[in-house]
């Protein structure tokens, strides 16, 4: 009798699936989870790492451009978009494991890596666990993880109080996916620059995915397994106790109220004895969702950093 092994990637594309030209869309059977990934271009491997609340669809604006260059790899975190959303498994550790095994299932050894919000925490796990697997690193509104934190910049947390109360088992997942959905709303809207607002449409792709069955849990989850204890272990200086090797960019957009630019850059000086190579850099005009609002500057600054870093030398 032969052996049928069920395909380890799944191409049909689902009704409810954003279209974008020139995208293709992936569903690995990684070991406990299956995974969405949005592929593009060709070339060299990008990988592209979505923030908390978000899917995919948070990089449209950056992704075509990315792919005149990259193969651009796009993929849905656990419990977000089109994955999967188990009822655990949100930790760094195996969030990080998720994202090596959708590489290998795409055949793909290093890869370039951009990552905002949430989506830094196992993209900075990548970095530390298998430098080997990621070329360089651009990272979006957040600080390198050897940071000091001083008193000087606990005003940078204040506005960040929505992921404490997002951790509340029961509480968090009623306030993201029911009735008007007041948290996942303030965090998706209440972080724009002045005289910018989100694009309404935009953010309803968001709230509709948190609206199913399991999915404000899954987003309560990667708050209370991922953000938090991440946090606890940079506060305790655990990542002052490890060398970062990757070449990272850090980037701030100019009107961010949590992390302004000077804010950023001077936690990203106390950081600079444990990283091999960092730069800071500003998007003008942007606070903290930036793909969304600079996608041409973001792009240009990506496709610059990315192709002076990883050129042979």
């Amino acid at each position: 009798m032969m052996n049928h092994r069920a395909p380890a990637r799944d191409t049909h594309v689902p009704d409810d699936m954003p279209h974008l030209e020139g995208v293709r869309h992936h569903f690995l059977a990684l070991p406990g989870l299956r995974m969405h990934v949005a592929e593009a271009g060709s070339g060299e491997p990008l990988l592209l790492l979505h923030g908390a609340l978000q899917h995919w669809w948070a990089w449209h604006e950056v992704l075509p451009a990315l792919a005149q260059r990259y193969r651009v790899l796009v993929p849905d975190l656990r419990g977000f978009g089109w994955t999967d959303a188990p009822r655990c498994g949100y930790s760094r550790a195996q969030s990080t494991a998720d994202l090596l095994a959708a590489l290998d299932a795409l055949g793909c050894g290093a890869t370039r890596l951009v990552s905002t919000d949430m989506g830094a925490l196992p993209a900075f796990g990548l970095c530390y666990d298998v430098p080997e697997r990621v070329q360089a690193h651009v990272v979006i509104g957040v600080p390198p993880l050897p940071i000091k934190v001083g008193l000087r910049h606990l005003k940078a947390f204040l506005p960040l109080w929505h992921q404490e109360v997002g951790a509340i088992p029961i509480l968090a997942p009623a306030l993201l996916g029911r009735g008007r959905q007041p948290l996942a709303r303030h965090m998706l809207l209440n972080f724009s620059p002045p005289g910018k607002p989100a694009d309404p449409g935009e953010v309803e792709r968001y709230l509709a995915r948190l609206r199913l069955p399991g999915r404000a849990r899954a987003a309560s989850a990667s708050i209370r397994e991922l953000v938090l204890p991440e946090l606890v272990r940079i506060s305790a200086g655990r990542y002052r106790r490890m060398r970062l090797t990757t070449p990272t960019l850090v980037l701030a957009g100019t009107e961010d109220r949590s992390f302004p630019p000077s804010m950023l850059a001077d936690l990203a000086r106390t950081a600079e004895p444990w990283v091999d190579r960092m730069e800071v850099g500003t998007i003008s005009g942007a606070a903290h969702y930036v793909a969304q609002e600079q996608p041409e500057l973001l792009a240009d600054a990506v496709l610059r950093f990315l192709g002076a870093e990883t050129a042979p030398r």
